[in-house]
């Protein structure tokens, strides 16, 4: 009897793979793992659309005082991003709609007449991605809560089993609690410091790559290949 593989190691693709597929050249500042070949797939059936990714990360960087900021997902940062995308062509809040049709034929072949006809309305209905390309779907989360993740994922799955993309991507973040404890303390609209700590700004129901890849490693994306950026310490830069 062979020895069972665990599901993560089977849908999962090694770093080191994934590095060599997207031609990683952006060092220590994001994580990225790959599930069910997603960078193959970016680089094989959307190789610009993957360098214009590749692009925006390499742009993008987060000072440490606008993670002290108040704003939430919608910092500095966050528009800055945006402005990225749509520097690299990606349309931005990007929303699927369908109606499905369903034909009913009697007997066999294309000449089989048509005995019955359902329109089902809104079959898919107002999914949203934030940016959009090509075959590609493109999300960033910084400080949603963690249930934002299941409507991404479920985005891309229904984008994905339409046709209209082939990968689904996502930025967000790989910050632990040590690192913004360092920080110090949070600053007000006026820069000055208030006594809240920036560790208690980004709490437990926040997002984080562990909580994306875990629903990632439930199946929340269907068939939908995955790839997913997180970003590190060494892609915040000094205030």
């Amino acid at each position: 009897m062979t020895k069972p593989r665990r599901v993560d190691d089977a849908v999962f693709d090694t770093e080191d793979l994934t590095k060599s597929q997207l031609s990683w050249s952006l060092g220590q500042r994001y994580s990225v793992t790959s599930y069910r070949s997603a960078a193959a797939i970016l680089a094989q059936r959307a190789p610009q659309e993957m360098a214009a990714v590749l692009r925006v990360l390499r742009d993008f960087t987060i000072s440490r005082s606008e993670i002290r900021a108040p704003g939430g997902n919608r910092m500095s940062a966050t528009t800055r991003f945006a402005d990225l995308a749509a520097r690299e062509g990606f349309h931005q809040e990007v929303r699927i709609e369908a109606d499905l049709v369903v034909k009913l034929r009697a007997g066999k072949g294309d000449a089989a007449p048509e005995i019955d006809r359902i329109i089902r309305d809104d079959y898919i209905h107002n999914h949203l991605v934030d940016f959009w390309r090509g075959r590609v779907a493109f999300d960033y989360e910084w400080n949603s809560k963690d249930q934002t993740y299941d409507r991404d994922l479920y985005a891309f799955r229904s984008f994905f089993e339409a046709g209209v993309i082939d990968v689904g991507v996502i930025v967000t973040r790989e910050l632990s609690n040590e690192f913004f404890q360092s920080l110090g303390y949070c600053l007000d609209k006026n820069g000055n410091e208030t006594d809240r700590t920036v560790a208690a700004k980004f709490g437990a129901s926040t997002t984080g790559t562990h909580k994306l890849i875990s629903r990632i490693a439930a199946g929340r994306s269907g068939g939908c290949p995955v790839l997913v950026f997180g970003i590190l310490p060494d892609n915040i830069t000094p205030d």
